[in-house]
């Protein structure tokens, strides 16, 4: 079961990290300050790889597990002093994507914002990429900002092994949980999902009393369909849950795809606009869900 924060504790007093949780998490970015994803005033932290292909990714950086080099030709002064080496790009030009961290940096970075969070009842959101990808370093973190008291929550598909998902919601206060093709062999050929073992996992966290927060992307040729939208309420509806959230498709990754020689296949795919999205927001009313449009 899910449970609620520990009890206040000043980050003064904390329990030392240990050598051993000392390991290395990657992570691409964090994002400070965010309204959505959870409760209040938030910190994402954008774990480095995913085993799905989503043709509609917003961070396509995500999806390799490996550090990456990225270079914006805009910026190339073309002086050849970096040699290709980020580290030595004068103008800024090359970056590198991804940075190996522990875990007592993490948190001294996380730390930071921990006013805001006690003030606005926020806290930190585990996203990705795929944060069960690197789920024991994710868990760590999640034990850490617990014994803290800071609400924590996680961004995820659901595709891995049961245990990995069940050790990370035992220290979590939320699990947002994206359902996107219900279709299992759409889902399998087009975004490398075991869309069964999603189902199965949600209804065994639901089971536990996690705190489970159901999601739907709008992606119109995939899972903007009146079909895909019926099957994700019909599944939802024994479990009895209060919320839903649907996120509208946008094209506001597109330019990363380049820049990591990547193809974006989805540029001619319009954006839905508020009469395209509105029956589906009446789908989800009708089932008695209260509805937010993002988050």
């Amino acid at each position: 079961m899910t449970l609620s924060a520990a009890p206040h504790t000043s980050s003064e007093r904390r329990i030392p990290v240990t050598q051993e949780a000392e390991k290395r998490g990657r992570i691409f970015n964090i994002q400070r300050f965010s309204l959505n994803d959870g409760q209040g005033i938030r910190t994402l932290v954008f774990f480095k790889g995913c085993p799905h292909r989503c043709p509609w990714c917003a961070n396509p950086e995500s999806m390799s597990p490996r550090i990456q080099v990225i270079k914006r030709q805009a910026k190339c002064l073309n002086c050849r002093t970096c040699l290709q080496d980020p580290v030595e790009c004068p103008s800024g030009a090359m970056e590198y994507v991804g940075e190996d961290v522990t875990l007592s940096e993490l948190m001294t970075r996380l730390l930071k914002d921990e006013v805001f969070f006690r003030s606005s009842g926020g806290g930190v959101t585990l996203s990705g990429g795929e944060v069960l990808m690197q789920h024991s370093f994710a868990g760590d973190l999640l034990d850490e900002l617990r014994v803290l008291g800071i609400s924590t929550a996680i961004e995820t598909a659901g595709d891995a092994p049961l245990p990995h998902l069940l050790a990370l919601t035992e220290n979590c206060d939320q699990v947002l949980y994206d359902f996107k093709i219900m279709d299992p062999q759409q889902a399998r050929s087009v975004l490398n999902m075991n869309q069964p073992r999603v189902l199965e996992n949600f209804h065994a966290l639901a089971e536990r009393g996690v705190n489970l927060l159901p999601r739907l992307p709008l992606i119109p040729g995939f899972t903007m369909t009146n079909e895909n939208m019926q099957q994700v309420l019909d599944f939802l509806q024994p479990f009895n849950l209060a919320e839903i959230h649907l996120l509208p498709f946008h094209k506001y990754g597109e330019a990363k795809y380049p820049l990591l020689d990547k193809t974006y296949s989805m540029h001619k795919t319009k954006v839905p606009d508020a009469a395209t999205i509105a029956p589906f927001y009446a789908m989800a009313e009708k089932y008695g869900y209260k509805v937010t449009l993002g988050g």
